[in-house]
Formats: structure tokens, sequence, C-alpha cells
């Protein structure tokens, strides 16, 4: 109940912060009392959710301000509890989270909800006894570490899966977010795919009840404590690991190959997705089949109200995705995402026709 209450009321703090910046941000735009998200004034936008798309939105936004007559974009990362409550409560442009949100609760908010890019969720430790990128897990052991059943590092289950490596035997230091994330939804989400113990007590969600381990504020904050700790364990989202260089383990996946994240393997987990506009293009790229494939993969999406006060501004919204759909691929896989392809961004584009102002839509601009 302790644990309910601290995360709601933190969930509460994120919110009121996100509406603190962008009334910041939009200082000088006209108000609106009708149904568009607030927040947008002259050629600026505001977006709020996803750490796990944070380091792309960033990217985008650096670019596109160049190539669009100045338009700026000001994305906070704030996790995707927080991002889903801003676009609800029309105080962002678009709203951005890991953790799609069902048609049905699409349908009650009013929301439409389309996929930006594909990327991996890794795991990443700091044992300064194993050399970086070759400790190997598979998910039911990784279960069992985040269950707090495997408590040391040379726990027989771990020193079977890394024959020959000479393990610590101290204390594994499990880190995991604090906030309502999707990067943990797409996490718990795998455990629960690899493991009964893991599905049965704890289940894939955004905050759910770790039964171990110290919360880390947003991915910044994961990397920031496993990096601290010597024996330390968690998840990002995989630019993190990169741009922070810290180790990754390689995982056992679906097919049985123990693999290492990369561009190439988060490709082959999206090649398997299935598409559903009636979903809202909603889905868990985990544990999916194919020798290649990184177990811990998923889309990031974005959020934004259907009926709008002002078409100006939700085609500034509108056209920036455009352009990262067609423009922005390239800058998408230098940070190791995967582009939505473009069979599914035109039928995303098709979906944009349901944003309106006054019964006319929005799109095409």
């Amino acid at each position: 109940m302790i644990r309910s209450q601290r995360f709601w009321r933190a969930t509460a703090l994120s919110v009121v912060a996100v509406g603190i910046v962008l009334t910041a941000a939009a200082c000088g735009g006209s108000s609106s009392s009708s149904s568009s998200s607030s927040g947008p004034s002259g050629n600026s936008m505001v977006g709020a959710g996803s750490t796990f798309a944070e380091p792309l939105y960033t990217a985008w936004a650096k670019t596109y301000q160049g190539v669009s007559s100045g338009v700026q974009l000001n994305y906070q990362g704030v996790g995707s509890t927080a991002g889903i409550a801003a676009i609800k409560a029309k105080t962002v442009q678009f709203g951005a989270t890991d953790a799609p949100l069902t048609a049905t609760d699409l349908q009650s908010a009013g929301l439409l909800q389309f996929p930006t890019a594909v990327g991996g969720t890794v795991v990443i430790v700091n044992l300064s006894s194993v050399p970086s990128g070759t400790l190997k897990l598979d998910g039911p052991t990784l279960a069992q570490i985040y269950l707090g059943k495997i408590t040391t590092w040379n726990a027989p289950a771990i020193a079977a899966l890394n024959p020959g490596v000479k393990l610590p035997s101290s204390k594994i230091n499990v880190v995991h977010r604090a906030d309502g994330s999707g990067t943990s939804w797409i996490f718990t989400s795998y455990l629960s795919a690899v493991s009964p113990a893991w599905k049965a007590q704890i289940g894939a969600a955004t905050a759910p009840a770790w039964p171990v381990g110290t919360g880390g504020a947003k991915s910044a904050g994961v990397a920031a404590l496993v990096q601290q700790v010597n024996g330390s364990i968690g998840y990002v989202e995989y630019t993190y690991a990169q741009q922070n260089n810290i180790s990754t383990v390689m995982l056992r996946n679906a097919a049985g190959k123990t693999v290492a994240p990369s561009l190439t393997a988060f490709a082959a987990a999206a090649r398997n997705a299935t598409w559903d506009p009636a979903q809202g293009f909603a889905m868990a790229l985990v544990n999916e089949p194919g020798a290649t494939t990184w177990p811990i993969t998923g889309a990031t999406f974005a959020l934004m109200q259907k009926s709008q006060a002002d078409a100006a501004t939700a085609q500034m919204a509108l056209k920036f995705f455009d352009w990262g759909y067609r423009s922005g691929a390239s800058q998408a896989q230098s940070l190791d995402y995967v582009p939505i392809p473009a069979k599914v961004y035109n039928l995303v584009e098709q979906q944009w026709t349901q944003i309106t102002v006054s019964g006319t839509a929005v799109w095409p601009a």
C-alpha cells in the first residue's frame, strides 16, 4: 500500500512538473478552453513521455528545426506513465509511451496512437571482474534475479551459462525504474513471457511491485545507479547503454541462441510485427522467434488527441512525425532504432485523418 501511494504521488508530481515546464515554454501563446492540447506557440510544439524515445526525438528535433523554418520541439522525457497523463490532461501536443494503450482506453480518452520507431531494451551490468559485453544470461535466470531468488553472481544458474568465467561471489545489486515506465513494461512483458513464476507473481506493468532492488528515476537514473555500484544489474533502452559505455548482457533468445544487442537483432524482432490499426498498432515484440532476434524488443508510440482546436498546431506535430518517417530513418538507425517501414507509416498516416478540428480532418496538411 505504501509503495502504491508513493508511486502515484510521484506520478502526480511528474505531471505537475511537466505542466509547469510546458506552460513556461508556451508563454506568450493564446489560451483556449477547447479540446485541443495546450502548449504550442508560434513555431514551437511540446511533447512528453517515453525516455526510451527521448534520444530519438531529441535528435530528430535538432535536425528538423533546420529544415522546417525553425520549428522547435520541447520534449520532456518524464516516463511513459506521466506522458500518458499529460496527453490526457491536454497539456502537451503529443504524448509518448512504450506501453501502448488498448483500443478501449484509446476510445474512452479520445486518443490516436501510432508507432514511431522500434528499439531494444537491454540488460546492463557493472562487473569489474568480467570483460564488458561477455556475461550471458537467459530469461528464466534473469527473472529469478529480479524475483530475489538468485542473489549472488556466482550462483549455479549463472555459472552454468558462463563456463570458464570467473564470477564474483558478491551480492547482486538489482536496479529498476522508480517511475511509471514503458521500458519497465517491455522488460516485465519479457519476464512474463519466459518465466511462469514472474507472470503469476508480478506480471507485465509500467510500475510493477518489484520484489527486490533499488529504483532509479528514468532511464538515466537506472544507468547512473548501475554505474555507481559494482555488482549492479539494470535495464535501459540500448542508446543509454551505448552513450554511457555500460556493459550489456548477452541473452538466450526463443530459438535457443545467445545473442548480443544490436540494430540487426532489433530489426530481426521487428520483422515479426503485425501492426493492426484497429488495435492502435499495439504490440509487444518480446521473445519473438528467429535465430538472430533480440528477445527484449519493443516499439515506442505517439499519442495525440483526436479532437483539436487549431489545425495549424495539430499539423505541426503531424508534419514532424511525417518528416521523421520519411527523412529521419538514417538518424534513427544511427541511434540503433529500427525505422517504421513505409508500408506501415503509410497506414499510420491514413489513421491521421481521424484527427479533426470541428469535424474537418487536419491531414493531409
